[in-house]
């Protein structure tokens, strides 16, 4: 058999999927480990992009942060990470993923608020509310759709990701792709083909739900918009 007929074998047996140490054990690894990274992210990114988005300044930093982060390889953090104090496994990765996260989480949240429309911004300043509250009241739901974009980019390339954890002790489905490593190709192939299209499909998964979440939590009028500027751009690509 080719490597795609194994594949298709391996995926069909219901012991790989519900041994220990098998398709489901490594999914609920994979989610939780990338659930967890996204999250650190989070709590790193969306205060700074806010409050540096609210007080006008600090564009540069945001692009230096996303630049840096973006050049330091993931593999080179898994690599570097296990011999600090976090030690070898999941801590971590959680921290190298969440790295990786910070770039689209930190500038959608910046963008989120620097596109408020000034006068609504002014208006709220003129009705008596202090800079927290015009944050808080105004600026922060109207950036929530930039969020919503910014999450889900951040959570599809940290699942994507997320299967590098294997060379660091971290589980996940990498570690299906590395045991079927550990095999000869000719016995071993379907069984990294298999893995590769379970790390695939989980991204693919993670994008199809998270863009509708996005959907759902912007606005009719700013979809409508964002389809306007796409054709726009598209035009002026093609030439139309």
């Amino acid at each position: 058999m080719n490597p795609v007929q194994q594949a298709v074998v391996w995926l069909n047996d219901p012991l790989n999927w519900t041994n220990p140490g098998g398709v489901l054990d490594r999914l609920g690894e994979h989610v939780t480990i990338s659930a967890a990274a996204v999250l650190l992210g989070c709590l790193v990114a969306w205060p700074l992009g806010l409050w540096l988005g609210h007080a006008g300044r600090g564009g540069g930093l945001v692009v230096l942060v996303s630049n840096v982060t973006l050049a330091v390889p993931t593999l080179a953090l898994l690599t570097i990470l296990p011999l600090t104090f976090l030690g070898f496994g999941r801590p971590a990765v959680v921290v190298a993923l969440a790295v990786f996260a910070v770039p689209p989480l930190l500038a959608n949240a910046y963008t989120g608020v620097r596109q408020v429309d000034p006068q609504t911004r002014e208006a709220a300043r003129g009705m008596g509310m202090t800079g927290p509250q015009v944050l808080r009241q105004v600026e922060l739901p109207l950036a929530i759709p930039y969020l919503a974009a910014g999450f889900r980019t951040a959570a599809v390339q940290v699942v994507a990701t997320a299967a590098l954890a294997t060379f660091v002790n971290g589980g996940g489905l990498g570690e299906i792709i590395r045991l079927g490593f550990g095999l000869s190709i000719a016995v071993g192939g379907g069984q990294i083909l298999a893995g590769g299209l379970l790390v695939a499909g989980l991204a693919v998964s993670a994008e199809l739900i998270f863009g509708l979440v996005e959907r759902l939590v912007t606005p009719r009028p700013l979809r409508r918009a964002r389809r306007r500027a796409a054709r726009r751009a598209a035009d002026a690509v093609t030439g139309g």
